[in-house]
């Protein structure tokens, strides 16, 4: 079966390519850590629609619906992120990057390490900076809610997102380890 040309033009090897054990447990790591955010997002949804009947039929809101909503909100999208570099899905200018790969490999996987860098650089230093936050919160005993009501712990959630940037900031340096395979492979020649 042969793959569609179009279908495939511009998508990255590190996402399809079978690879060995290790990138299949690491591609399975990823996609796990997206599929739990998933469920995060059900999970959030039951929330709050479970709130907007409680307004409507008691009258009153539920505890702790717009701190675990926020917190909720932010490990979601920590924990889908790295599934979504690994797919080459973040918002770059692909007019101009596409064009280069096509015309140009070699200096369009250079770029694509480059981009994958600062990528992982960034993340790397948000990662080191949401642990300080997490050894904050485990050393003061951080909660959200209301005293006597309800409280939840606030350091599991900090924990899934220090994991999920971090993993984020690893499948940067994957990316980028193969963006520099891919450079040592190619030809310097336009394509026909």
């Amino acid at each position: 079966m042969e793959r569609d040309p179009i279908a495939t033009e511009g998508a990255p090897e590190t996402g399809h390519r079978k690879g060995g054990p290790i990138l299949r447990g690491w591609n399975g790591l990823v996609d796990g850590l997206a599929a739990l955010g998933t469920l995060m997002i059900v999970g959030l949804m039951v929330i709050i629609c479970a709130d907007v009947v409680a307004r409507n039929l008691l009258g009153a809101s539920l505890p702790l619906v717009s701190e675990l909503g926020a917190l909720t909100l932010v490990m979601i999208v920590y924990l889908q992120l790295a599934t979504t570099i690994r797919h080459d899905r973040l918002a770059r200018t692909e007019m101009f990057f596409l064009a280069l790969k096509q015309h140009r490999p070699r200096a369009g996987a250079l770029l694509g390490a480059v981009f994958d860098l600062v990528g992982a650089v960034a993340l790397g230093v948000a990662a080191w900076s949401t642990l300080g936050v997490l050894q904050k919160d485990l050393r003061a005993g951080e909660f959200i809610g209301v005293t006597g009501v309800m409280t939840l712990q606030t350091w599991p959630f900090r924990l899934m997102i220090v994991i999920g940037i971090s993993v984020a900031a690893i499948q940067f340096c994957v990316q980028i380890w193969d963006s520099l395979r891919s450079a040592s492979r190619a030809s310097e020649g336009a394509r026909p």
